[in-house]
């Protein structure tokens, strides 16, 4: 199947691609940020963002206003858009971005676990969910007292079972580390998406290929670094690398067995990309991994608006949108915590 005919692209998605690429322009600019960082204090910060595409959109918030409350709205903001868009969605438009959610219902699923472990209120612990990952059942896990209660009333009926039968059974939620749990599920949700992106073919297969690659090899990097000094063993390491991207197969396999950075940063150099980004950290610049994997993500999920009738542009605007309120979070910590000669330690979109 080929979504990339211009025809018959325009036909359900024409109006809801120019949407989303009206959306990608009102990202804030170098000279909006640089309006942002001159602030004092966080009440200049929401005069400053109501001059860009956000608006008045702190307006009704009471002063002192606070930096969690900053990234609540921007979120907020963010999903309306997002939700927007979704409403008007036709098939396969429509499951396509079904996909994007549910990265955010794992994480949302994930956190539930571990405050169900951990005794914590249930309904507490809703309220710290992101909304882009929620879903109808996970009101009932009000009443939910503990982990078979949860998987029985909630995990079941939402979109992610298929991952959570495929890869976990009911005890596994009781007895695996919490971080395994969220790299297993995520290791077949990625494989999933990127299988729906190929069978969507043209465009959107081209460009969500890079995007889903990337998105793996960075989660097999992750995982590896994380897993130094702990009880995980090499081979069940390697069962968590998702089962696609540049790295695979040797690369993958050659990384699994790192037992340093070192030898991480050995692993991946064999992909230019990735060797750019490790030679772009311990150079006397206070970047890290995960500052530098943004940076790339930035790249290329803006190079992703370059083609048109493909559905790359919709995941990439959610990414793009995502590094944007971090930036916005970062520049209101720094006044808040008086760092200001860091504040524009942030990435850079346009």
């Amino acid at each position: 199947m080929s979504v990339g005919s211009s025809l018959s692209f325009n036909l359900n998605d024409g109006y809801i691609e120019a949407l989303v690429r009206g959306y990608r322009s009102s990202i804030l600019t170098s000279v909006e940020y640089s309006n942002l960082t001159q602030s004092e204090a966080l009440d200049d910060l929401r005069l400053h963002l109501g001059t860009t595409s956000y608006g008045d959109f702190l307006a009704n918030e009471p002063s002192p206003i606070h930096t969690t409350t900053i990234s609540e709205k921007c979120t907020e903001r963010m999903v309306a858009e997002f939700n927007h868009l979704r409403f008007q969605a036709v098939e396969p438009l429509s499951t396509f971005m079904d996909y994007i959610t549910y990265g955010y219902m794992i994480d949302n699923i994930v956190l539930l676990i571990t405050g169900t472990l951990h005794d914590r209120d249930v309904s507490e612990l809703v309220e710290k969910c992101h909304p882009l990952g929620m879903f109808e059942s996970i009101t009932s896990l009000s009443v939910a007292q503990n982990v078979s209660d949860l998987y029985n009333s909630v995990l079941v009926d939402t979109p992610l079972a298929p991952y959570f039968q495929n890869c976990l059974t009911q005890e596994d939620l009781d007895e695996m580390n919490i971080e395994i749990i969220r790299n297993t599920l995520y290791k077949a949700y990625l494989g999933d998406f990127y299988k729906f992106c190929l069978y969507l073919g043209g465009s959107t297969a081209e460009v969500m290929s890079e995007l889903l690659q990337f998105e793996a090899d960075r989660r097999s990097i992750n995982i590896t670094i994380n897993s130094f000094n702990t009880d995980l063993t090499k081979e069940d390491r390697e069962k968590l690398f998702p089962n696609f991207g540049l790295l695979q197969p040797e690369a993958a396999h050659k990384l699994a067995k790192a037992d340093d950075f070192e030898q991480v940063r050995s692993a991946v150099d064999v992909i230019p990309a990735y060797r750019t980004i490790f030679n772009s950290i311990g150079n006397g610049e206070d970047k890290s991994i995960e500052d530098a994997f943004f940076e790339y993500e930035v790249v290329l999920n803006k190079l992703a608006f370059e083609q048109q009738f493909q559905y790359g542009v919709f995941y990439s605007w959610v990414k793009l949108k995502e590094q944007e309120i971090r930036n916005i979070v970062w520049i209101a910590e720094c006044i808040s915590q008086d760092q200001k000669p860091k504040i524009n330690n942030f990435i850079q979109i346009f």
